[in-house]
């Protein structure tokens, strides 16, 4: 078994199959954002949907997540990886695609939006946990850190860039053409991930059931504090964003092009973070580059709930940036660590089981910022994200991480 320092020689995108996966992810996580926001365009323009149904056409997405997450996961581990891609991106170019079908021919309902959302979702949850499955066959366990790292720092480009590059094409072409644009993008990805050769993972023996993935992670000694740790952090960065949604408009009535410029820098954060993670893996060792970066940021976390006009909104621009190049960091190196001590027979339900709580996560930081708002004051819902943030290095200190040097250190369990 090899070491971190492999993950910096022998570059991944000089592979043909992983240059493959990155072109068809790229396209497939540009789709995604132009989608989320042509689809709810449409419905106001086209349908004059009002914002409560606005709001559940966003929220059904995220639903899927909750209600085929840990199945996703089993089914996923008994199928073949690539199979699963192409057809996911091929039926969500389908779904998608009858949208701008129906409007053409005058036919478009809200209901009809609702269930390509939710099927959407679907098709993506099984798309995301074979596309996290199949990365180790495809670039070897002792080059994870380095695949992850060009996989993290694409999707959060796409998630930064997005919706800006997809509001100038709704703009430019309509909500109609531009749904049409992000059908054939599912299309484009399907076409490069046929082409892949990549060995499959080992399917299972016996058929699994579908909590065993839940089982595994939350009685896995690193594992549970890794997933623990990422859904505060996901808590955390929910609990902010609704705070300084409501605190841009109503509180320091700024204009939401200040509120979009001051998340993006968040996402600009994370995207150094997954530059530097294999860097600082293979200087530091994995376990105490984890911590030390979370000590590093704790200070400067606190500052983003100081936001005010004039120099404070830099500054607290600046900690948020800063508080978030953690969230590249472990996005890269945590996710190597998980995929590497899975059992291949269980990756599967490994990262839908992530997915799951993670999502969960995501789903409880809005409901309780919005609570914390509402009957305390936004103010103290911002410290209380951004105490989350500054505290949640925590969780990996005092876990077996901390003492990892290398990938190769940590084994495998079976």
């Amino acid at each position: 078994m090899t070491s971190l320092i492999d993950d910096v020689r022998r570059p991944v995108l000089a592979d043909r199959d992983f240059r493959l996966l990155f072109t068809a992810d790229t396209a497939s996580k540009i789709s995604t954002q132009l989608g989320a926001l042509a689809v709810p365009v449409l419905a106001q323009t086209v349908l004059h949907a009002g914002p409560g149904r606005v709001g559940l056409l966003a929220a059904l997405g995220t639903v899927a997540f909750l209600l085929v997450g840990l199945p996703a996961g089993a089914w996923v581990d008994r199928m073949r990886k690539r199979r699963v891609l192409v057809a996911a991106d091929l039926v969500r170019a389908g779904l998608v695609g009858s949208v701008p079908l129906a409007w053409a021919f005058g036919l478009l309902t809200l209901k009809q939006l609702y269930a390509v959302t939710l099927l959407t979702g679907v098709a993506t949850v099984l798309f995301d946990v074979a596309h996290l499955s199949l990365v180790p066959a495809l670039v070897g366990r002792d080059r994870l850190i380095a695949a992850n790292s060009a996989l993290a720092g694409l999707s959060t480009v796409a998630d930064v860039s997005g919706s800006g590059l997809g509001g100038f094409v709704v703009q430019g072409l309509g909500a109609p053409c531009a749904i049409l644009t992000d059908a054939l993008g599912y299309l484009w990805s399907a076409c490069f991930l046929r082409r892949l050769r990549a060995v499959e993972p080992a399917r299972p023996a016996r058929r699994r059931g579908f909590g065993e993935g839940l089982r595994f992670v939350l009685g896995h000694p690193v594992l549970r504090p890794v997933v623990l740790e990422g859904a505060l952090t996901n808590l955390g960065i929910q609990i902010c964003q609704v705070e300084l949604l409501v605190l841009f408009t109503s509180g320091l009535r700024l204009p939401a092009g200040v509120l979009g410029l001051f998340l993006a820098a968040g996402g600009l954060g994370a995207f150094l973070g997954t530059a530097a993670a294999p860097v600082l893996a293979r200087r530091l060792g994995l376990g105490r580059a984890l911590w030390l970066v979370g000590v590093a940021i704790a200070p400067v976390a606190p500052v983003v709930a100081l936001v005010q006009r004039g120099p404070l909104l830099w500054t607290a621009g600046l900690a948020w940036t800063i508080s978030l190049f953690k969230v590249g960091v472990d996005n890269v190196l945590l996710v190597s660590y998980r995929q590497h001590v899975t059992p291949d027979d269980l990756l599967g339900q490994m990262n839908a089981t992530f997915r799951l709580l993670l999502t969960g996560a995501l789903a409880v930081g809005g409901v309780l910022g919005g609570l914390v708002g509402e009957y305390a004051t936004v103010r103290a819902g911002l410290w209380l994200g951004a105490a989350v943030l500054a505290l949640r290095w925590m969780i990996v200190f005092f876990s077996p991480v901390r003492r990892l040097a290398t990938l190769s250190a940590a084994g495998r369990t079976r």
